[in-house]
């Protein structure tokens, strides 16, 4: 972890030199979801690939560009793109984005991402915000030796997705009229997507939806003293006795097609949010 501190006081530096820029919100784009990039007034765009100890996405739709500006009456960095586990990247290399940020002055993080849906309530297209997580990675990005200057050795996550943006998020989705669901996510490492008996299974350990990010940023958000919210956009259904072949350019186009409701949500949100 120490060698994690010096990794991000390089970045962090690095950034400062490129814009004096201070965001108050970080924002995590996922698979699909980058358009929301362009809705930011920018002050200046970083390619990932430009700074220090920051590794570039393999991930198809994923752009792999910091980007600073306003959205929302908001300053925000956004990641427009991220990098997962089952790209072969350590749980530290794609967490350390939100140590960065963090360094940054950050003090919310906004994540969004694509899901599988197995609650029967929920169907391709739908918006879900994250209550709770279950981590089925098999791994953590807090393993190791603990740095007491990036946070402390056991943090509490009775609140891992702070409720009081879940009741915001949700209000501004009632003023918009737009559907919005609760639900529990659950991480899987991937890049394969599930059989049919793990979709049972993780239906009845209480999971919604289920994916292949978020959950690291999340530990380490909370371990830096974040306030998270993460919202989803349900791409496929994943009922185990109707399961079809995943076709990867069809959850690509599901989310894309979401991606105005979700910049009207997030956008809602950044507007209401407030000034800490």
């Amino acid at each position: 972890m120490r060698e994690v501190f010096d990794q991000i006081a390089a970045a962090a530096a690095y950034l400062k030199s490129r814009t004096d820029f201070q965001p108050r919100v970080g924002l995590i784009l996922g698979t699909g979801l980058g358009g929301l990039a362009e809705q930011i007034d920018a002050v200046a765009t970083v390619p990932f690939a430009a700074v220090p100890h920051f590794v570039p996405p393999t991930a198809e739709s994923h752009a792999g560009n910091l980007v600073f500006g306003s959205l929302g009456g908001q300053p925000v960095v956004a990641m427009q793109g991220r990098v997962h586990y089952y790209e072969g990247y350590t749980m530290k290399q794609i967490t350390l984005p939100v140590r960065v940020m963090r360094a940054l002055g950050v003090s919310t993080l906004i994540m969004s991402n694509a899901v599988g849906g197995m609650n029967p309530q929920l169907r391709p297209g739908d918006i879900s915000v994250i209550t709770d997580h279950i981590n089925l990675m098999g791994d953590n990005p807090l393993i190791g030796p603990n740095d007491d200057r990036l946070g402390v050795r056991f943090p509490d996550m009775s609140e891992p997705y702070a409720r009081d943006y879940v009741e915001l998020l949700e209000s501004v989705a009632l003023e918009q009229r737009l559907p919005l669901r609760r639900a529990v996510y659950v991480a899987v490492a991937g890049p394969n997507l599930e059989t049919a008996a793990e979709y049972r299974f993780l239906r009845a350990v209480g999971a919604d939806t289920v994916g292949m990010s978020i959950v690291p940023e999340c530990l380490v958000a909370v371990h830096a003293g974040l306030k998270v919210l993460g919202v989803s956009v349900v791409t496929d259904a994943c009922f185990p006795d109707a399961l079809r072949p995943a076709d990867v350019e069809q959850i690509i186009r599901v989310a894309n097609e979401a991606t105005p409701r979700l910049e009207a949500l997030v956008k809602g949100f950044l507007k209401r949010l407030p000034v800490a």
